[in-house]
């Protein structure tokens, strides 16, 4: 077996988990975007984490900062039809049978352009088992005065419709606090219900129920992994969910393109790793691809595009 050369044992030396990190700041804002899955590792105000991320040297767990294409959330036993044809897609949730968060969340996803301020990262979606579509797929980190803004886009680039949701998994960060004191604002008036697999099986209001945060409350014994939906947008058309802890707090903004969004409360609960509650942007819920619920769906050359941020209070 031959020796590394020095260079490359070099590069095997400084390799990350979740590949190239590209960072960028304004003011006291900073965060750290990565090539595998071109999601959101870290952001930080004057070197507080705003978000709830991992290590440069870690692997990215629980989702964390991913992005989840061309569908968010769980597809049902991989199975769907599209077009007048059935496809499987590779069960990824092996316990629930389910296909889980997409395609790209592990992809090696390019450097398209970069500034002091401002990282665009895209990805090239090829056919492959379950999924017979090519879509361009970009997105743009900013930072501004306000924190983060973040803007994706999907375009169909085949010859063929593409069925098509979006989703994003940052958690919001809280240090220290713990759960039960933790004051959260969901803005939405329905929750869906789900069975054992986490599939939906039934929509409800909130009024009147446990899962009512339409004003901010703290967490108490409460816990989520909950889609809402009917969201209640301010009069800039976004909706904000706000997760207040005792020694920061930030909001996740989202715009027209998002009428959904989840908030899990998991690692929050279990303190491991960075703490934070999982505040999700989202197209559509869960099964997606069967129910139609939310479903985009992309003619040749058309494009979507929706943006979303986080404003530390």
């Amino acid at each position: 077996m031959s020796a590394l050369s020095p260079a490359s044992a070099a590069g095997a030396a400084s390799a990350q988990p979740t590949g190239q990190q590209w960072t960028i700041g304004h003011g006291p804002f900073e965060a750290t975007v990565v090539e595998v899955g071109g999601g959101l590792r870290t952001l930080t105000r004057d070197g507080v984490d705003v978000v709830a991320g991992y290590a440069a040297d870690e692997t990215c767990a629980s989702g964390r900062g991913q992005q989840l294409m061309p569908w968010p959330n769980r597809i049902r036993d991989g199975r769907y039809t599209f077009g007048g044809t059935e496809h499987q897609l590779p069960i990824t949730e092996v316990p629930r049978g389910n296909a889980s968060h997409g395609l790209v969340r592990w992809a090696l996803w390019e450097l398209v352009e970069i500034e002091d301020d401002m990282v665009t990262v895209g990805y090239r979606l090829h056919p492959q088992p379950g999924w017979d579509h090519f879509l361009d797929l970009r997105t743009t980190y900013l930072i501004d005065d306000s924190g983060l803004v973040v803007t994706a886009a999907a375009r169909n680039v085949g010859p063929s419709a593409a069925p098509f949701g979006y989703g994003a998994h940052p958690y919001l960060a809280i240090g220290d606090t713990l759960l039960p004191d933790v004051e959260l604002t969901i803005p939405a008036r329905t929750w869906l219900e789900v069975d054992e697999r986490m599939l939906p099986s039934a929509t409800h209001p909130v009024e009147g129920e446990p899962l009512d945060f339409r004003e901010p409350r703290r967490v108490g014994d409460v816990r989520l992994d909950t889609a809402y939906t009917d969201v209640l947008r301010d009069d800039d058309g976004m909706w904000r969910c706000t997760v207040g802890a005792a020694d920061r707090s930030a909001t996740l903004w989202a715009d027209a393109a998002f009428p959904w969004l989840q908030v899990f409360t998991a690692i929050a609960e279990d303190r491991k790793g960075a703490v934070g509650i999982a505040a999700e942007p989202m197209t559509c819920p869960a099964d997606v691809f069967n129910s139609g619920d939310g479903l985009v769906v992309l003619e040749p050359g058309e494009e979507w595009t929706g943006t979303w941020g986080i404003s530390p209070a």
